[in-house]
């Protein structure tokens, strides 16, 4: 016997329908990549993603096809998105920090038909035209009096384009399963690799994220992700954001610390979302022109491991709740976040500062286990490192043009490629990448623990740890250091005195190295691969 409820298909255009009814004035605003801040509301975006569908059929764009999008966070990128989506088609997000032949690699791997990018990008685009064998026009994403001489074929102003819609047009029907968007992963081992999420995946993920202990996002929030859109769906921000009726702020192409303190304290913004290295950058700012940021009060930080002294700063001295979180794209991508759980509500504040840097506990959708390398559950004790492997109806089966190949075991989990530990609460610790860990006389090492005990040693501004040969125990670990302008790099022995009582003895780096800089990935992950390379001969001293 089945319910006798309305079937009602979990499309992305009912999120800004019920935006635009139930919030119409809610505003939306943007740093343009022109330069001037822009105002709109969902009324209105709506009626714009309306045009955006109604001009793509009109150029023959059919369910299923692919429409790229190279663009910052702005207005136009999200009703674009929305108008994509609208008529079946997938939004293509291209991350323009990759290589410029991945660029061209990914774009043509996809097949997609039509490119939307912004004015910042028409330079790269422009090199890479010739090798882009299926992309039939260019939409440049501003207006005609800004649009340069770009020879790209069929180029056209995207206010122009549009225009030539007037927006009498419904949005298409189709099962909630139909693919809605492309994001190809960042590719730092072989050729990146398509996700493909469905308009069911995307909405069962925002409604995910939107549980009160996830981002938890209300209609009384001003949103602002940081993080692109084509970081992963911007972490889910440009759906969840409208389904709450929250206002939505969208910082364009300037993403450095004055820029982003600025919008931050114009728009008033209460939320925002964005990788470690944007938050460091704003501290900087901040300290060095003694500002603050008192709308601001949660920001989530994930991309990678959030070292605990950025966290205790924004919390101590700013007010600031840090809600660290873990994802990737494979599962649209939020996986985990910090919860307070009342299992946790005596402990003392040095405590539930190391707490809150594991990743954190899974939100209703994701389920998630640690194995042996045979695939075997290990205990959940906070100390057993294991394979982390998830499931979950917002998470990858399948990678694109490559679905007759298996990425799941036998009960359906997808093995993320980290290694953890889970604690009797829940609390996932992601203790290295599976690639990463250095495995010294049979016992694993946590590259990440130690760097983010040593981000924590005065002067230290980032930190890496890789595995050097070492002929008795096979690997032992190498610290590579960045520090601050001006100070003063530690020795081997201050810093392994540093450490001491904050990782196992035998974890303690054999060696040292400061660098200028630290290679980093198109998503700012540190590039171990180039670190394994360059120090793969590297000895210590004596």
């Amino acid at each position: 016997m089945f319910g006798l409820m309305q079937d009602w298909p979990l499309l992305m255009h009912k999120v800004l329908d019920h935006a635009a009814i139930q919030h119409p004035g809610r505003e939306i605003i943007s740093r343009s990549v022109e330069g001037p801040f822009h105002h709109t509301n969902y009324h209105d975006v709506r009626l714009r993603a309306l045009r955006v569908s109604q001009r793509l059929q009109r150029d023959g764009i059919k369910l299923g096809d692919r429409i790229a999008t190279l663009a910052w966070n702005t207005w136009r990128h999200v009703e674009a998105w929305y108008g994509i989506t609208g008529i079946g088609a997938l939004y293509h997000t291209v991350n323009p920090r990759l290589f410029p032949d991945q660029i061209a690699w990914i774009l043509n791997h996809a097949g997609s038909r039509v490119l939307m990018l912004d004015l910042t990008f028409i330079p790269l685009i422009q090199q890479l035209a010739p090798k882009l064998e299926h992309i039939e026009r260019f939409i440049i994403l501003t207006d005609g009096a800004h649009l340069p001489e770009t020879g790209l074929r069929n180029a056209v102003a995207y206010e122009d384009w549009l225009a030539e819609a007037d927006g009498d047009f419904a949005w298409a029907s189709f099962d909630e399963r139909t693919a809605a968007g492309l994001c190809y992963t960042s590719g730092t081992t072989g050729d990146p690799k398509g996700v493909v999420y469905s308009h069911r995946s995307n909405i069962l993920h925002a409604l995910a994220c939107n549980q009160v202990d996830c981002l938890g996002l209300g209609v009384a929030d001003r949103v602002m992700p940081v993080v692109p859109m084509f970081h992963a769906n911007g972490w889910s921000l440009p759906i969840s954001a409208p389904m709450a009726g929250a206002t939505l702020i969208l910082p364009g192409a300037k993403l450095d610390g004055a820029s982003v303190h600025e919008i931050i304290t114009l728009a008033r913004v209460n939320f925002s979302a964005a990788v470690p290295t944007v938050w460091m950058m704003l501290l900087q700012h901040m300290e060095a022109t003694n500002t603050r940021i008192d709308t601001l009060k949660r920001v989530v930080i994930g991309g990678s491991a959030c070292p605990a002294p950025i966290t205790q700063t924004y919390q101590e001295k700013y007010g600031v709740r840090v809600i660290h979180a873990w994802g990737m794209t494979e599962m649209s991508p939020v996986g985990t976040t910090y919860q307070r759980k009342p299992e946790i509500s005596g402990l003392d504040a040095e405590a539930a500062l190391a707490l809150q840097a594991k990743q954190g506990c899974p939100p209703f959708t994701v389920e998630m286990k640690i194995t042996d390398d045979e695939g075997r559950d290990l205990p959940w004790n906070g100390e057993v490192f294991g394979r982390l492997k998830v499931r979950g109806p917002a998470i990858a089966r399948n990678y694109f043009r490559h679905e007759d190949e298996a990425v799941l075991d036998e009960d359906g989990f997808f093995d993320t490629g980290d290694v953890a530990t889970i604690d009797a609460n829940g609390f996932m610790e992601v203790t290295d990448r599976s690639k990463d860990v250095i495995k010294s006389g049979g016992e694993w090492i946590s590259s990440i623990a130690l760097e983010n005990a040593a981000v924590g040693y005065p002067g230290v501004a980032e930190a890496a740890v890789v595995a050097m040969h070492d002929p008795k125990w096979d690997e032992r670990p190498l610290m590579i250091l960045v520090m601050k302008p001006g100070a003063a790099a530690p020795d081997l022995a201050a810093m392994n005195t540093f450490l001491a009582d904050k990782v196992a003895k035998w974890w303690l780096p054999d060696d040292l190295v400061v660098v200028d800089e630290i290679p980093h990935t198109a998503t700012g992950k540190i590039l171990k691969t180039k670190l394994r390379e360059t120090f793969k001969d590297h000895r210590p001293k004596g």
